[in-house]
């Protein structure tokens, strides 16, 4: 693998940070998606009993003992029911308000995972190209067209795009799985929002 890393140049050093970066985020990301993932089913049918045996309060604390973003969206509107009561223009712009803020939570990293899965490839086809260069560089000081020197050039320069295109691939994969996660939760989000307003408007808790 050392040998592999050298013959591609110091291309391979910028290849190498951005395996890093993206691994690094991907990671983040899994781990986010498994501390934040909720039964909405069983989350809102949790919260509205504990709104009808309690009261508001009790909800707004309830939600607090979840990581969910579905929580801290369905949290904010309580929290804005509590000062306001039952007006259902005033609870959907505190919905959309947080609902902003968990999305970009969710989003977080995913533009550097689509960098990452562009910038690869492109730094690895500039590797073959400098690698190409020196091949023939080597050739114009030999004076003649040796076989093995313009094999042998021409293997290292296509390291560095195999080693670009290598990384690229997971990345773009990663980012549509999390593309896709995000999603869906923001059609949670939206679940979640609509039943909670309709909850509310209907029951007029306290």
């Amino acid at each position: 693998m050392v040998e592999f890393f050298n013959a591609g140049g110091p291309i391979m050093w910028l290849l190498l940070f951005c395996a890093i970066i993206g691994i690094a985020f991907i990671i983040e990301r899994v781990i986010t998606y498994a501390l934040t993932r909720v039964n909405i089913v069983v989350f809102m049918s949790d919260l509205k009993e504990t709104i009808r045996k309690k009261d508001t309060q009790a909800g707004i604390e309830y939600c607090k003992t979840q990581r969910s973003p579905v929580a801290r969206i369905v949290e904010a509107a309580l929290e804005r029911y509590k000062k306001v009561g039952p007006q259902k223009d005033v609870l959907e712009e505190a919905i959309a308000s947080a609902g902003t803020t968990e999305l970009a939570f969710l989003d977080r990293g995913l533009p550097i995972l689509a960098a990452v899965s562009t910038i690869a490839p492109i730094l690895g086809f500039l590797g073959t190209v400098a690698g190409m260069i020196g091949a023939f560089n080597s050739i114009a000081i030999a004076g003649e067209v040796e076989p093995t020197l313009v094999a042998s050039g021409i293997s290292e320069a296509l390291i560095t795009t195999a080693t670009g295109l290598a990384i690229a691939f997971p990345m773009v994969a990663a980012h549509v799985y999390f593309s896709t996660r995000s999603n869906a939760y923001t059609r949670t989000m939206e679940t979640a929002a609509t039943d909670l307003v309709t909850f509310l408007m209907e029951e007029k808790v306290t």
